[in-house]
């Protein structure tokens, strides 16, 4: 029986209110959420067997994270960087900082490969116009290399379930691009659209169940959208915010799906609408995700 929309239900709410809630990520180690407030420097872990929510500042914005195998600590690409970072002492070891003279750019959207490499790519800092940002992966053995140049926003970073292909989206674009993932070589092959966006939703952070299928949330849309290997759309979850910013799914069984939403730039009207513009929004599904890979060092 095909599985719709309808089959997918709005169970709990997390209260956030953040500005540019992003880079949600189920660590099943600990069955804890994670995600983060990238304007205000937070990071947010949330204890889903207690329900406690911690909210721990960070030195400063953080784009996005990664699990790391066998340690406490995330893979963290901040505004001005990569770094190694345990957030409870709020200590940073930086692995690689390439553009942090450059005050016109910042750090966005990052996700684990399924070797253990860490993605992640930068974009212009307020009001982005210029296609100055750059994809970069790191890993211990080639350290950062930059696969794209040319990007306005980075994001949508995702792996395919086999994990020979990067999904790569420069949202501005409105594109959600495929790669083929070479290996051992970690190298990128020529983009090819996977998939476009319908005006005004922009495509913002993803992620790949265990169907194969790209999920992704899109910007402007107030929706998830369920793309099939082929670039198919599959399905869409409408959401009572109008800017999602990105999806994950996670719980004891991995059929929960969680979406970071963002209350930037929304005036007092549309926030009236959307009182929970900026908070987490839980469903539960009939689908499944993939356990979040780790950063091997």
């Amino acid at each position: 029986m095909a599985r719709t929309a309808a089959d997918i239900a709005l169970i709990d709410i997390i209260p956030a209110g953040d500005t540019v809630g992003e880079g949600i990520l189920w660590d099943w180690r600990h069955q804890a959420l994670w995600w983060t407030d990238i304007q205000r420097s937070r990071l947010y872990r949330y204890d889903w067997a207690t329900r406690r929510r911690q909210l721990l500042p960070a030195p400063e914005r953080i784009g996005s994270f990664g699990l790391i195998a066998g340690s406490e600590r995330l893979i963290t690409a901040f505004a001005s960087g990569i770094a190694l970072y345990e957030p409870h002492a709020r200590h940073v070891t930086w692995l690689a900082r390439p553009d942090a003279d450059d005050r016109r750019l910042r750090f966005n959207d990052g996700r684990v490969d399924r070797r253990g490499r860490f993605w992640t790519g930068t974009m212009q800092d307020h009001s982005p116009r210029l296609p100055i940002g750059k994809l970069y992966s790191y890993d211990a053995t080639h350290g950062l290399r930059c696969h794209r140049s040319g990007v306005l926003i980075s994001n949508g970073l995702c792996m395919s379930r086999d994990g020979t292909q990067l999904y790569f989206a420069d949202s501005p674009t409105g594109t959600i691009d495929v790669h083929a993932l070479d290996e051992p070589a970690g190298t990128l092959g020529a983009p090819r659209v996977f998939a476009r966006t319908e005006a005004p939703a922009v495509p913002d952070g993803g992620t790949v169940d265990a169907d194969g299928y790209v999920w992704n949330a899109q910007w402007g849309g107030a929706r998830v959208v369920r793309y099939a290997p082929d670039g198919r759309e599959d399905l869409r979850v409408a959401l009572p915010a109008s800017q999602p910013t990105c999806v994950c799914f996670g719980g004891p069984a991995l059929d929960l799906m969680f979406v970071s939403t963002a209350r930037e730039h929304l005036d007092a009207a549309t926030l009236q609408r959307e009182p929970h513009a900026g908070d987490v929004f839980v469903y539960r599904t009939p689908f499944k995700g993939l356990p979040e890979e780790e950063y091997r060092s």
